[in-house]
């Protein structure tokens, strides 16, 4: 039997809303979500739900319940069932009755329940600081911030002082204040507030309960920003800075925008970018992605463009392939070097920021570019580098076709075929059916020609891989193929024109334009870098291979 704590605790740790809304369209009505009901048949909605009641209610057929309800109802699920599907995604373990796990989650229960009434009582005591505090204010107005803006996000100042809080807590001597994260003990017991002469942001669960405070200097001050640490209600790998105020605009956009920043969250939203979030002071980490793409079906990053943005950036990218999935998108947003979210919102506005969320670079691109600008791929032992380098990254992939189409890409930069890249990497790829009548024709794809390299669109490339006997055991001769996205040479691989270091510029070289010569090439013949890669007639590399 699961205990009813656990029950209790894992209520307490889902959203209705969430829970509902990836099977009912849901618009904030009042305080409340109204949607058609999914039990009847109906025109106008009369299905709500209840945010702070954590409870759905149809007033046309009289459905109503709890999150382990409505997937019991909707989706036909025992309760068993239901509460171990709710528990996967709060990340918890069911407990057997009696068990410590059970005794655990009970008392956890308890504590968390306890200290975000702390929580609260001390968010509430630095919203009236804010108030009472010119310089505070000053420093939002500032800094752009509206007045209901800093309401919307309660917003509030630690001021100066080592014992603020003492008046404020229920007992500034008891382990919770400690706990809580808003009390620090020194040396020879002496107590005093951690927070002080700090912007109070306020952090949320999805559940809108506040679990942790990030604290900004208004002047020269290290550390510049302070978090709550790590305790029962704070872990900054698993919480997302603005998740609660952005559900509705992730709800009616279906993208979520990751940021770095408070402030950027902050100002992203009062211009009307209401689907921003932030990590806390620490890198996107797999269960930050794993709860993003529940509730949406794009993840865009936003980094500076700095050398610094692309580490984060990267550090991103190998934490996302793990829970990669086909049916979602990743992207990488890198904004000019002088700017972060905030400054470009405010200095160049909404519709230009959007433009760049619109045309960031997919997670497939930069990993690629990424790879490519680390060595020289014009030279084998460049093109060895990037071949290793992109091995335990596609080893972390789930088994899905977008780990397929970075193979047959990077082949083609590489000059390999997607066979050959997947066995070096340890994966072995689905072969097609072979064709009936081969004798003397090697293998045939269905097209005329040989094996022309240029691009990467795999129908085309299998389309130009046929027809030469196999006369030196390997491709023969001389053919003619298709290219892979138009026609020509592949010319220098990644390299573009442009401000953008990602290649989202023009494409220089001939990289998937133009026409000519070239292209990845096999078999005889000489080559040159800029119209193909190609050697001496060794029967591997070069030949005459006309890209169409």
């Amino acid at each position: 039997m699961i205990p009813q704590s656990f029950i209790q605790e894992l209520l307490t740790r889902v959203d209705i809303v969430d829970v509902v809304g990836r099977s009912v369209k849901l618009k904030k009505a009042g305080a409340n979500y109204q949607g058609l009901c999914p039990f009847h048949n109906e025109k106008t909605p009369s299905f709500s739900v209840s945010p702070t009641k954590q409870f759905y209610h149809c007033f046309g057929c009289g459905a109503h319940g709890s999150s382990i309800n409505f997937l019991m109802e909707h989706f036909g699920m025992g309760f068993v069932e239901a509460v171990h599907e709710l528990a996967r995604d709060a990340g918890l373990t069911v407990p057997e009755d009696n068990s410590r796990e059970g005794r655990d989650a009970a008392q956890k229960a308890s504590q968390q329940l306890a200290l975000s009434q702390w929580m609260d009582r001390a968010a509430a005591y630095y919203r009236l600081r804010l108030k009472e505090t010119p310089a505070a204010i000053q420093y939002l107005k500032d800094r752009g911030v509206s007045g209901e803006t800093a309401k919307r996000f309660g917003l509030g100042y630690a001021p100066a002082g080592w014992r603020n809080l003492e008046g404020v807590l229920p007992d500034y001597a008891a382990e919770d204040a400690e706990r809580a994260g808003l009390v620090i003990a020194g040396d020879e017991g002496r107590r005093y507030d951690r927070f002080r002469e700090r912007v109070m942001f306020p952090i949320r669960n999805p559940r809108g309960q506040i679990i942790g405070f990030g604290g900004r200097v208004m002047g020269a001050g290290e550390p510049k920003y302070l978090n709550s640490p790590e305790g029962p209600l704070f872990s900054k790998g698993h919480e997302l800075y603005g998740l609660y105020e952005a559900r509705e605009g992730i709800r009616e956009t279906g993208r979520v925008l990751v940021v770095e920043g408070y402030m950027d969250v902050v100002m992203l939203h009062q211009y009307g970018c209401t689907y921003a979030v932030a990590t806390l002071g620490t890198a996107t980490t797999a269960v930050h992605i794993t709860k993003l793409l529940r509730q949406a079906d794009r993840i865009v990053f936003a980094f500076d463009g700095d050398s610094a943005g692309r580490r984060a950036a990267w550090r991103a990218l190998e934490n996302a392939l793990p829970v990669l999935s086909d049916t979602k998108q990743l992207d990488f947003l890198f904004l000019p070097p002088e700017h972060d979210p905030d400054s470009f919102v405010r200095e160049e506005g909404l519709e230009a920021f959007e433009a760049l969320v619109r045309d960031a670079l997919p997670l497939s691109s930069f990993l690629l570019k990424e790879l490519a600008s680390r060595g020289d791929i014009t030279t084998p032992e460049g093109r060895a580098r990037m071949q290793a380098e992109l091995k335990p990254l596609v080893l972390q992939m789930p088994d899905i076709a977008l780990r397929t189409q970075i193979l047959v890409d990077m082949a083609g930069r590489l000059g390999l075929h997607t066979e050959e890249l997947a066995s070096y990497v340890g994966l072995q790829l689905a072969r097609p059916a072979a064709p009936s009548g081969r004798s003397g024709q090697g293998r045939n794809f269905g097209g005329a020609g040989g094996h022309a390299r240029a691009g990467n669109d795999y129908g085309a490339r299998q389309a130009g891989r046929s027809g030469a006997s196999r006369s030196d055991g390997r491709w023969g001769g001389a053919a003619q193929g298709a290219g892979f996205q138009g026609a020509g040479s592949h010319g220098a691989h990644g390299d573009a024109s442009g401000a953008d270091p990602y290649g989202r510029g023009t494409h220089a070289g001939g990289n998937r334009s133009g026409s000519g010569h070239g292209g990845w090439t096999r078999e005889g013949g000489a080559g040159r870098p800029d119209g193909g890669r190609a050697g001496a007639g060794d029967g591997r590399w070069g030949g005459a291979v006309q890209g169409a």
